[in-house]
């Protein structure tokens, strides 16, 4: 499989191309800093400078060429602007969007967040935080309202910087039970996107995502009535 990485130096994205190489996969790591392409390249992924902020559709379209699937893994992170919310978590996932369908490539996962259809409170309404919930909503809906895309989301509840443990809750939003909301390791949420690039059938779902008891392929299988691998 080659996949395309946007927010390739991002936590999350840099596991992923860790545990893709590891199987004979192929990855290209979309970056906005040249300085980081020594990482990407101990990843096992190849690096290409992209900036999502500054690109036209056509122009990303161009580094998605043979690619069977892209992930949306971009964020503007911690620090930064109510404005960056914008152009990075919403904006750039579209754009990523745009270019998948001049590429003709379908296969989209996007990395978005648990509880982002809950409105913040008056209190919180102009904080950053609330320009991430809703530029995270937005992506979603926009990207939910296309047709060219075979979209699967993933919402993972609070991230943690902790060694994966290989077992996670993993169901639809709004599924009964619920998930719950938790904490997940990045380590795991990479294992969960490689299980999901692996099932076309989790086209059209919306996950919730936290630490759990069942192992990731084990879990997408469950949600897919796909055979888990051994």
């Amino acid at each position: 499989m080659r996949i395309v990485i946007a927010g390739g130096h991002g936590k999350i994205a840099l596991l992923l191309e860790r545990r893709a190489a590891a199987r004979g996969d192929a990855t290209v790591a979309l970056i906005r800093d040249p300085a980081q392409s020594d990482d990407v390249r101990a990843a096992g992924a190849e690096p290409v400078v992209a900036d999502l902020e500054a690109l036209d559709a056509g122009e990303l379209a161009g580094h998605l060429t043979g690619a069977d699937a892209v992930v949306f893994a971009a964020g503007a992170g911690p620090g930064s602007t109510a404005e960056r919310k914008g152009t990075v978590d919403r904006d750039a996932a579209v754009l990523l969007a745009d270019a998948a369908a001049a590429a003709g490539v379908r296969r989209y996962l996007l990395v978005s967040a648990m509880n982002i259809d809950s409105p913040p409170g008056p209190e919180d309404d102009d904080s950053v935080w609330a320009h991430y919930l809703r530029a995270k909503k937005a992506a979603e809906d926009a990207l939910r309202a296309r047709d060219d895309l075979d979209l699967t989301i993933l919402r993972p509840g609070r991230l943690t910087d902790e060694p994966g443990t290989g077992l996670v809750r993993l169901g639809p939003v709004g599924g009964q039970p619920p998930v719950g909301y938790g904490e997940v390791s990045r380590d795991d949420v990479a294992a969960v996107l490689l299980a999901l690039l692996d099932a076309p059938a989790s086209a059209g779902a919306v996950l919730d995502l936290v630490g759990g008891t069942v192992p990731p392929a084990q879990a997408v299988a469950a949600l897919t009535g796909a055979n888990a691998p051994r």
